[in-house]
């Protein structure tokens, strides 16, 4: 299969290279970052000092292009459970040392607005929610894929993939539940029309999470919905932006659960000069109350969603119901820098059944940016009622993108 697909894209691509100059572009991602847990019910309080490398090289001729990156994560400080080391008496705190080939990849892009890649690739599709690259780990989410793109904002559009392999943030010394791969037949798909209000998209995220280690072959499903997203400006200087979603979930392929449940989304924002606020609501919702018969999304960039906590990058048997709101301001030209923002989220967490109040959970960050180096100070602090225990997490980054 993994062959036909290849053979298949390069036959689409067809034809000769334009005879023009390869255009070589060095790649170079670092980010170092010092990450603290203090979690109830562990002996032990995490420290992660990481230092995550990714080099690289494209080199572009015409529509086509060719990018190939390496990843490498030293551990320096390493008292923390990073998944794959056995320290349970550690929170846990997913950036364990890795060194592997990230991406991969051939690419097509044509000025018809079609673009086909193939490869080990950086997929991020819609918001993130249900296929993403996990940005915020260390160790990145990437796919062995093809994925064929085609449409420009306003109009018609299609974005459509299938994936053999998803190498996950575990690397290469994950094993087990947490392994470096997992193999299945995954295809994603979004077709969607852009408007001047917005974009209305249909999607289907078929997952196949084909390793017996994993949740038994639990996190395998379908994922069908509809999202509507855009933005307007309502004054001058003030914009409006909204999202709203809904999907029904099922179980898939060698999933011994037999199960449906729904998920639902309606979020808005507003922007006024350096002002931005946030305010939604999204459910995870719930079948029967057995595990993993909840809404799951095992391929998800989760830190985006839920809380900066980690609590529910595994959706709890009865749902989850999550209310947040946010607020930041962001100056520019201060102090030297370029930018600096500061920004606060709150989340109230229950379930999808049986009236359960999960927790809250507040979060803060300074971020800053100078030129091609960023840097930023994080906390989030998870106050625990019905799931979970009490947890401090405190991250301390610096970026260098070239």
């Amino acid at each position: 299969m993994k062959r036909y697909w290849l053979a298949a894209s390069l036959a689409l691509l067809g034809g000769p290279a334009c005879a023009e100059e390869i255009a070589v572009t060095p790649l170079l991602d670092t980010r170092l970052r010092y990450e603290r847990v203090e979690q109830d019910g562990l002996p032990e309080k995490a420290d992660a000092l990481t230092l995550r490398v990714r080099p690289g090289i494209e080199a572009k001729q015409g529509a086509w292009s060719v990018l190939v990156e390496g990843e490498a994560n030293l551990a320096i400080a390493y008292d923390y459970n990073d998944g794959t080391n056995g320290k349970a008496a550690f929170p846990l705190i997913a950036d364990p040392p890795n060194l592997e080939l990230n991406r991969a990849q051939i690419r097509y892009a044509g000025a018809n607005g079609l673009a086909l890649t193939a490869g080990r690739q950086r997929i991020e599709m819609a918001d993130q929610r249900f296929t993403g690259s996990a940005g915020f780990r260390q160790n990145e989410q990437t796919y062995d894929a093809v994925r064929v793109q085609w449409g420009k904002p306003r109009g018609l559009s299609a974005d459509l993939v299938y994936s053999w392999s998803v190498r996950t943030v575990n690397g290469r010394n994950g094993t087990g539940a947490r392994p470096q791969a997992i193999g299945g037949d995954n295809v994603f798909a979004v077709v969607g029309y852009g408007t001047d209000i917005g974009t209305l998209s249909g999607f289907a995220y078929l997952v196949d999470q084909d390793e017996a280690a994993v949740q038994g072959y639990r996190l395998s499903s379908q994922t069908w919905g509809l999202r509507f997203a855009g933005s307007q400006p309502v004054a001058k200087d003030v914009k409006l932006s909204y999202v709203a979603s809904w999907a029904r979930q099922r179980d898939s392929r060698r999933n011994p659960n037999d199960y449906a449940a729904d998920y639902w989304l309606a979020e808005a924002g507003v922007s006024a000069g350096g002002l931005n606020a946030t305010a939604g609501y999204e459910i995870l919702g719930a079948s029967d109350g057995a595990p993993l018969t909840s809404v799951q999304t095992p391929l998800a960039s989760h830190f985006r969603f839920n809380g900066w906590a980690g609590k529910f990058v595994t959706t709890p048997p009865n749902g989850l119901r999550d209310l947040y709101a946010g607020a930041g301001y962001g100056w520019k030209k201060v102090a030297g820098l370029d930018n600096i923002g500061l920004n606060a989220v709150w989340h109230r967490f229950d379930s999808d059944r049986l009236h359960q109040h999960y927790g809250d959970e507040f979060g803060l960050a300074l971020t800053a940016k100078r030129g091609k180096t960023g840097g930023s100070i994080r906390y989030a602090h998870y106050n625990a009622r019905d799931f979970a225990t009490d947890t401090d997490r405190l991250w301390l980054t610096l970026d260098f993108v070239l």
